[in-house]
């Protein structure tokens, strides 16, 4: 596989921040007062951007009612006592790794550039990669637009770049693009429901893909 290009997912592939996005969305609803959406209901729309991820949770709502949700969500995320999220284990490494080996790194997420810049600010992963797409830059997962922008950026083509996620809208948005995705089961999305999607491998945290590299000759 002559892969070199790895874009990853942010939220739930790189950083764990599961809890501070179900508590931000929880207490948005709260705020409008509407009963908050249950634990497992935020974690599956995870990975979608934020107009879309509120349409799946309150799809009767309107434009203004959306838009009210989203404010309030907005507010709670970036609240100086919000729920503090980190780097899952070994990220930070994984990435030194494959940058030592010449490879082209990039970030699709479904953040907004304001967090994302924000994340990567705070965890010293700024300089890190050669390109990033945000939600407010592109059009939300599945939907190929972001890597479709990153491959044009960098110069490389579908079956140069791979895809890594913890989503099956991650898993989607790459084969929509025509490039190759793996994907991590330590996010969101279960094991099953990942490889419904017809990744190249199911791993289950950051460090495997050193390993997974290595056996599939992509180093």
């Amino acid at each position: 596989m002559g892969f070199k290009l790895i874009v990853f997912d942010w939220d739930g592939t790189l950083m764990d921040s599961e809890a501070e996005i179900v508590a931000s969305m929880q207490a948005a609803f709260e705020d409008i007062g509407k009963p908050p959406p249950d634990r497992e209901a935020v974690r599956n729309i995870i990975g979608l951007g934020l107009t879309e991820a509120i349409a799946e949770l309150w799809p009767a709502a309107d434009a203004v009612q959306r838009s009210r949700v989203a404010d309030r969500y907005r507010f709670h995320y970036c609240s100086t006592d919000r729920i503090s999220s980190r780097l899952f284990p070994g990220a930070r490494r994984l990435i030194d790794w494959l940058l030592q080996r010449g490879f082209l790194l990039a970030v699709a997420t479904s953040k907004s550039r304001r967090g994302l810049d924000s994340a990567l600010d705070e965890t010293g992963l700024t300089d890190h990669f050669h390109a990033t797409r945000c939600v407010d830059e592109a059009h939300s997962k599945p939907n190929p637009e972001m890597l479709r922008q990153i491959m044009d950026e960098l110069g490389t083509i579908g079956t140069e770049t791979l895809m890594v996620g913890d989503t099956e809208y991650d898993m989607r948005m790459a084969h929509n693009a025509g490039t190759s995705a793996l994907a991590i089961c330590h996010g969101v999305h279960g094991r099953e429901r990942l490889l419904a999607q017809g990744p190249l491998d199911c791993l289950e945290t950051l460090p495997d893909m050193r390993s997974w590299f290595e056996r599939v000759k992509a180093v």
